[in-house]
């Protein structure tokens, strides 16, 4: 046996927010994101054949803790395998939108590359609520079911993006295999 695994796929985000006439009120720079060991079970079970292994289904967001915008919290490792909010909403359906890439321009067939963006739109996500004071998002996962469970795929934690009731976050990520 190999006592040094393959090194996981790579990842890369970056976050635009529209005001409610569409208007881009900012936008950040591509960042890293880390895909997790999961991905590798996962992976795994695809070349096997299992049924039970489903591909990238949601897109976990999470308030964290108001305690990163005071003292950033660690970033995150390969080892993760749940966002810290106990309570995600889950992005999904058509409001998560998945193609290849070659290079940054979309595929109609199979590459190296997938292009995820979640758009989150007005009162999305429905917070405040009994787990949450406040549509405050510190933290994102992508999640694919494994024999009938989530998993998690890959984890940023950022700094807090007060997200309005009126506004849309899009989120693009990028894995790259």
């Amino acid at each position: 046996m190999y006592a040094t695994a393959i090194p996981l796929p790579t990842g890369r985000y970056r976050d635009v927010m529209r005001g409610p006439d569409g208007a881009i009120l900012w936008e950040r720079d591509w960042r890293s994101n880390v895909v997790v060991a999961g991905t590798r079970r996962l992976l795994a079970s695809y070349l096997r054949g299992q049924p039970t292994a489903l591909g990238i289904g949601a897109l976990a967001i999470g308030q964290g803790l108001a305690a990163w915008d005071v003292t950033p919290p660690a970033a995150p490792t390969e080892a993760e395998t749940a966002l810290t909010d106990t309570h995600p909403f889950l992005v999904t359906g058509a409001a998560l939108a998945m193609s290849f890439l070659n290079g940054d321009v979309v595929s109609a067939t199979p590459t190296n590359r997938l292009q995820i963006v979640a758009t989150i739109g007005p009162g999305v996500p429905p917070w405040p609520d009994g787990n949450h004071v406040a549509a405050n998002l510190r933290e994102f996962g992508l999640m694919a079911t494994l024999a009938g469970a989530p998993l998690l795929v890959n984890l940023v934690r950022h700094p807090v993006i007060a997200k309005d009731p009126l506004s849309t976050l899009e989120r693009t990520i990028w894995l790259l295999f």
